[in-house]
């Protein structure tokens, strides 16, 4: 079975992300890096039954705000002078990048539904 886009952009994020939260500083790394690995292990989750779902709409709009959270998650590793702008903008680009396919899977299954 071929693997959908935004489920290996979203692997391939975890697998880049999960290192470097395990070398935040331990002030930041069982809070915020604890609660970033956490949604971006739920994300890939809900993807992989979003795509067996039979109906798919639900999970994911709820993906959407779970996704605007990592965003501001990201966000605050960079205020919080966790990471240097070259990795936010690179986490940032990939939380984008699934933002866009999730927005179009959505568009997709509400076309079906119509």
């Amino acid at each position: 079975m071929e693997e959908l886009p935004i489920i290996q952009k979203t692997y391939d994020l975890i697998l880049w992300y999960i290192p470097l939260l395990n070398k935040l500083p331990r002030s930041h790394k069982f809070i915020l890096g604890d609660k970033i690995a956490v949604n971006l292990y739920n994300l890939l989750e809900n993807l992989v039954r979003a795509r067996f779902s039979r109906d798919k709409t639900l999970i994911l709009k709820q993906l959407n705000s779970e996704l605007d959270i990592l965003r501001y998650q990201t966000r605050l590793l960079l205020d919080f002078d966790l990471i240097c702008t070259r990795r936010y903008e690179f986490a940032s680009q990939k939380l984008n990048d699934i933002g866009s396919d999730l927005g179009g899977w959505l568009k997709q299954q509400q076309r079906i539904k119509d």
